[in-house]
């Protein structure tokens, strides 16, 4: 019989294999009655040594087993043990040690030996074995789906770090600007504090939002900009902020856009410090007080002070505390929170007391975007209140309807890349466009008529020669004709929420529920709520209330202190809250994100569903980073219904979203065949599609049984007794 050629191998070949070998081997020698089937495990799972970068993730993978099989009284050997495997599989950088065997391997040898040898070889299942050592078939399957699921995750993050970075294409304004103003501003004898930007352009990328447009605010007035979601009215907003598009320089303008930064500073203090004046003046008190008490000899000093005194009067100085005070508690902060630090205040209430700052320093020209959307309904009728007594120019976005017929009087109206100005608030611009747009298509209609008339007479008689010059008359009649375009109406919103089969009977219920995230701490005690498919009911409450706690008990991600949840068993909550929008991966398009939660779909499906919520064409291949506010929340919508729920929880859904987008929410919401609970400020909304409405405050949760009328006017009673 022929031997077999004698070969060997060096370091990249069996050195894996011993270096794996001498691992096991500590695991057999500290452990020798464990199972031989355990073993054959932990040598298979030692070999995928990129597996590894800590000792803990070598305890991830075999300590478990290792735990049930010797106790749990040696879990502390067990992690010395895998401390020491993982040091044998590392060199002292770090790096992967790769070993070299210190002979050639004889494979020849070793297999007339295992011939020889074949006798004497007995089979692993003959042992006698306690059945306390042997292994838990579902243990280990545990075991390996966990190391899957870190190869998996391993995976999905170098592919997370190799998607494109998110794109932030820059807005630019372009302006004809005639040399007088350009003489007015360099001189600075141009005290009008009325604006008027003429000819602009503004473009957000490649793409055109406005093109040669006009617009005047005069000083005093009141204006909302309004606009379909993505046709650049808050980059308007950004580019007069930046003073890209040219006022004079003597005009104030603050633009509410970022929370204030938090640190030591109470909310008062912060809402103070943005009058610059004051501050300066009290700075310049103390330091003359200072100089005076160290008896520094300056008869001017005195002089100083009775000037800087007289400035402080003047300025009513002495009242600006109170002033500050009233608009913080209007806008929600009760004494003890105007004076707490500022860096103990969530995100939301930040912005508030930018807003604040903004109200208290009344600059020549105001600009705010959507100032209703961090604000409960309380602060809304006092921000209302508050506005409709605004001295200056007040410029401001806004989908809160009722909030639009309340305080602008004037409106413009952001369409077809152009502006137009209309007299009155949001109710009175219906009418007038309306009215504008059925005279404008009247007229259109009108000169269409008459030139297919006088084209007809054209066309008979274009070679008759008697009537060469009466056609020729005719030809010259319609080039001077003023061309009139067509009346460029805007497509009509739809959502479509899925269809779904109808459940009986109460199919979500809170029975005598009580919660506390600290024990004494109670946010709300015995609730009982209970909602059907049919139900329609809108939760109304004071910040801080626990309106958005009562959600998370009723989705089941918060367990109650004390009662019972009970839920249908066939129930699919589809769960909407801001907090998801502003979780989006901005780095992918919209597609791309519902094919990343949903995956194994025809792309056309994904289309399909993000066109049921307006994302249709290249706005679905689009990066989500250069999408508005509405319109992420739009793919949001459409990420939730993807996965059909029969039921719907949705936290302030109105966010960013344009009035007739929420015109169309509202129609979606009354044909669901599902049940709807919702948290809102949108009145409007409210009034559209509630039956019920249940108020947060006092730690109860109760229903009012007049609606959202008798709920407005204890509100507004509340006002009223703190003024």
């Amino acid at each position: 019989m022929k031997q077999p050629q004698e070969q060997s191998w060096g370091e990249d070949g069996l050195g894996g294999s011993v270096k794996m070998a001498v691992p096991c081997q500590m695991v057999r020698d500290r452990f020798p009655d464990i199972d031989e089937e355990i073993f054959q495990y932990v040598e298979g799972v030692l070999t995928s040594t990129e597996d590894f970068e800590t000792s803990e993730d070598v305890y991830d993978a075999i300590g478990g087993l290792l735990v049930d099989a010797v106790g749990l009284e040696k879990d502390g050997e067990i992690r010395r043990l895998c401390g020491e495997v993982m040091d044998l599989l590392t060199t002292t950088n770090g790096a992967l040690e790769h070993k070299t065997l210190e002979a050639p391997v004889q494979l020849a040898q070793m297999a007339a030996n295992m011939e020889l040898d074949e006798h004497e070889i007995k089979s692993v299942w003959s042992r006698e074995r306690d059945d306390a050592l042997k292994v838990d078939q579902r243990k280990l399957d545990k075991a390996e789906a966990k190391l899957k699921e870190k190869k998996e995750k391993r995976i999905n993050t170098d592919k997370k770090e190799s998607q494109p970075p998110i794109i932030l294409e820059m807005a630019t304004a372009s302006q004809i600007v005639s040399k007088k103003d350009r003489a007015l501003d360099a001189k600075g004898i141009c005290n009008t504090k009325d604006i008027r930007i003429e000819s602009f352009d503004v473009a957000y990328g490649d793409r055109v939002l406005i093109q040669n447009a006009t617009i005047s605010l005069a000083f005093g007035r009141r204006y909302a900009l309004v606009g379909r979601n993505g046709l650049g009215k808050t980059t308007l907003l950004r580019m007069m902020a930046s003073r890209s598009l040219r006022i004079p320089s003597h005009i104030s303008i603050l633009y509410v856009e970022q929370e204030v930064t938090g640190d030591d500073t109470t909310a008062l203090e912060s809402v103070l410090e943005c009058d610059i004046q004051r501050k300066t003046l009290l700075n310049r008190e103390k330091e003359i007080q200072s100089r005076i008490s160290q008896g520094e000899q300056d008869d001017s000093l005195a002089t100083q002070l009775s000037e800087v005194y007289a400035e402080l009067q003047a300025i009513e100085a002495d009242k600006a505390p109170a002033k500050a005070s009233v608009i913080l508690n209007g806008l929600g902060f009760n004494p003890e929170m105007q004076s707490r630090k500022t860096r103990e205040f969530s995100g939301g209430w930040r912005m508030r007391i930018a807003l604040a700052r903004a109200l208290f320093s009344q600059p020549d020209l105001l600009l705010l975007d959507e100032p209703t959307n961090m604000l409960d309904m309380k602060a809304i009728i006092w921000l209302e209140n508050y506005l409709m007594g605004w001295a200056s120019t007040l410029l401001v976005v806004s989908h809160d309807r009722h909030f639009l017929d309340i305080v602008p009087t004037d409106v413009l109206h952001l369409h077809s890349q152009t502006i137009d100005m209309y007299r009155g608030n949001y109710e009175n611009f219906l009418q007038t466009k309306n009215e504008r747009q059925k005279n404008q298509q009247r007229e259109y209609d009108a000169q269409m008529q008459f030139r297919a008339h006088v084209q007809e007479f054209i066309d008979k008689f274009r070679y008759n020669a008697k009537r060469a010059s009466l056609v020729q008359s005719k030809i010259k009649m319609l080039e001077k004709l003023p061309e009139l375009k067509p009346i460029d109406k805007e497509v009509k919103v739809m959502l479509r929420f899925p269809e779904v089969e109808k459940l009986s009977g109460s199919v979500l219920q809170l029975d005598e529920v009580q919660f506390e995230y600290t024990s004494g701490n109670t946010i709300f005690t015995s609730v009982n709520l209970s909602a059907a498919m049919d139900s329609r009911i809108c939760i109304v409450g004071e910040n801080g209330t626990g309106k958005t706690t009562l959600l998370k008990i009723l989705l089941g991600e918060l367990d109650p202190t004390k009662g019972h949840r009970l839920a249908n068993r066939s129930l699919r909550i589809g769960y909407f809250t801001q907090h998801h929008v502003d979780q989006l991966d901005m780095r992918v398009c919209p597609v791309e994100l519902l094919q990343n939660k949903y995956q194994g779909r025809p792309t056309e499906d994904y289309r399909r569903q993000l066109g049921s919520f307006g994302v249709s064409g290249d706005l679905a291949l689009q990066q989500l980073a250069s999408l508005s506010g509405g319109q992420k929340s739009r793919v949001a919508f459409a990420l939730m219904c993807m996965g059909n729920p029969n039921f719907f929880i949705l936290d302030e859904p109105t966010n960013h979203l344009d009035i007739e987008t929420i015109e169309a929410l509202g129609e979606a919401i009354s044909r669901f065949k599902g049940g709807v609970v919702l948290v809102s400020h949108d009145e409007r909304l409210i009034r559209m599609v509630c039956t019920e409405l249940w108020v947060c405050g006092d730690k109860k949760v109760r229903c009012v049984e007049g609606g959202f009328d008798e709920y407005r006017v204890l509100v507004e009673k509340e006002i009223q007794a703190t003024l």
